[in-house]
């Protein structure tokens, strides 16, 4: 006879069995059982400092497990502290399983200290959201996930009545059968072959449904074998390690590179967008292509509702599935006349890596001496988008930032998520000092985790993407301003190390430091005023 169990440890073993082995979050009274429910499942609960933090950490984590993140928020201020990273996750594709506690309805009808209706907040900005019931907590657990994790990833709340949480249930076990990769049909596929057979000057675009489906290696081969170029978002850096001869690199938001991308873009034959997701791209990647005089064939993992482009042939498929099926097109003569090679060298030549200092040297410096599997994270902002351009990825996930919602205060916690599930891995992030200064706070879990993860601060007391447009709209320079702080003493006070620099050699020493320490590494870069014009 099947042993009873709380409601909470139903959720508690689902997500287990999902591959989760890390929650992050803060407590209060109306989670605990749920996080005892994590614990005894296997599942380690981390005490954050604030729950929108805890979320960028649990996104870190899932990025180097695979396994969805895992958010714990208390009731009221606790839930509404996270709705910045569930927003987060909903744009950039990320699956979380955000638990939050709840007063149980009867309670709420007269009493209303905290109390507001968290399901009406996050159901913006989830895929689905729950209040858990204790008859259906196995059900609702399964389906959390694989609404999570299927599709189009994104987030999943659910909201856990305290009473409800504790109540004993017997499971009723439901697992669905995950869905086979998807092919198109036939009579499309004998189309597309048509095309690629037909085509002289192809492009690949790729997105983050190939890092979703698990089909790197696919596009890898499909790409090298033909010949055929490949540009990524941001995200889907590192699909094809960014120094093979294919590669142009990752596009999105530098006005600066799409000066080389976009027209290389326009003059293809044939463009084949694979899980390619546009909601990282900035404008001018809106209808870059006329798909009645371009041959277009778009893969995704959901039918297109974002109109940023169209397509004369799209698959709502598996990217790996579809491109197997299409590799048995024949390979004509491609790009004969050496186009390739000057868009890439158009782009080393617009972020160059040599220059005596400021923020381009420092990306270059450490992407020189930190070992290839590093895992990078960068926060928003200028220093985002030349990063971005210029750090060269070895591996899938190299680099993990917030491209559609764009938002401050990231790196620190990714950074911190990924080398928590990793600790044998390199670990830095990039962060401007506004961002940083965000979530300074947390610098005291990395202390507690025991992490020697390298944060490194591009130092210049101004908000320098919000002050470059500022100047560009020939407006008064108001409100982008703010005091120089000693970001080294800062790592130094919360027990970790600290190092400010002001040119290579010195940050070559820290980066050298920092990789044999025992604890975190505060290194506070400082730069120019204005050291972003022209560069991005």
């Amino acid at each position: 006879m099947t042993q009873p169990q709380r409601a909470a440890d139903l959720v508690a073993q689902r997500l287990y069995e999902a591959g989760c082995r890390h929650a992050f979050g803060m407590p209060g009274g109306e989670v605990l059982t749920i996080i005892d429910a994590l614990e005894q499942a296997g599942i380690e609960f981390i005490l954050c400092k604030h729950e929108n933090a805890a979320g960028f950490m649990a996104e870190g984590a899932h990025h180097v497990t695979g396994a969805p993140g895992i958010l714990v928020a208390t009731v009221g201020p606790g839930a509404m502290n996270g709705v910045n990273v569930v927003a987060n996750a909903h744009q950039d594709r990320v699956p979380m399983i955000v638990l939050t506690g709840c007063v149980d309805a009867d309670e709420a009808l007269t009493y209303t200290h905290q109390v507001l209706d968290h399901r009406a907040v996050f159901d913006e900005i989830t895929k689905a959201t729950f209040t858990l019931t204790a008859d259906g907590a196995d059900i609702i657990a399964d389906k959390a996930v694989g609404i999570a994790t299927e599709g189009r990833e994104g987030p999943v709340h659910i909201d856990v009545p305290i009473s409800v949480a504790d109540t004993q249930a017997s499971p009723k076990r439901r697992r669905r059968a995950a869905a086979a990769p998807v092919v198109p049909a036939q009579r499309d596929l004998a189309e597309a072959v048509s095309w690629l057979s037909e085509a002289k000057r192809p492009v690949i675009i790729a997105g983050l449904d190939v890092l979703k489906d698990g089909s790197s290696d696919a596009l890898a081969a499909f790409a090298t074998t033909r010949g055929i170029p490949v540009i990524t978002t941001y995200k889907a850096k590192g699909v094809l390690p960014e120094d093979h001869e294919l590669v142009l690199g990752g596009a999105g938001l530098s006005p600066l590179a799409d000066r080389h991308l976009l027209p290389f873009v326009k003059s293809a034959d044939l463009v084949i967008c694979v899980g390619y997701d546009p909601i990282e791209m900035r404008p001018g990647w809106r209808e870059v292509w006329d798909p009645e005089e371009t041959r277009v064939i778009d893969i995704t993992a959901v039918p297109n509702d974002h109109y940023m482009h169209q397509a004369g042939l799209n698959f709502v498929a598996h990217t790996g599935a579809t491109l197997e099926a299409l590799s048995v097109a024949e390979t004509p003569t491609l790009w004969p006349d050496g186009e390739i090679a000057q868009v890439k060298a158009g782009l080393d030549a617009a972020f160059p890596r040599d220059e005596d200092w400021g923020p381009g040297a420092v990306i270059a410096l450490c992407n020189e001496i930190l070992p290839d599997d590093t895992i990078a994270t960068v926060d928003s902002g200028a220093h985002r988008i030349l990063l971005s351009q210029m750090w060269r990825c070895s591996h899938p996930k190299g680099l993990v930032q917030s491209t559609a919602l764009c938002t401050m205060g990231c790196a620190v916690p990714l950074a911190m998520g990924a080398k928590y599930a990793d600790p044998s891995r390199t670990v830095v992030s990039f962060s401007g000092d506004a961002g940083f200064l965000m979530v300074a706070g947390e610098l005291s879990t990395a202390a507690e985790l025991g992490q020697n993860t390298i944060f490194v601060v591009f130092v210049d007391a101004s908000l320098a993407l919000i002050e470059l447009k500022q100047r560009q709209r020939q407006m008064a320079n108001r409100g982008v301003d703010f005091g120089r702080h000693d970001f080294a003493a800062i790592g130094q006070a919360f027990g970790g190390f600290g190092h400010t620099v002001t040119n290579r050699d010195e940050l070559r020493e820290a980066l050298q430091e920092a990789q044999a320490a025992k604890t975190f590494t505060v290194i506070a870069a400082v730069i120019d005023r204005n050291s972003y014009d022209g560069r991005i």
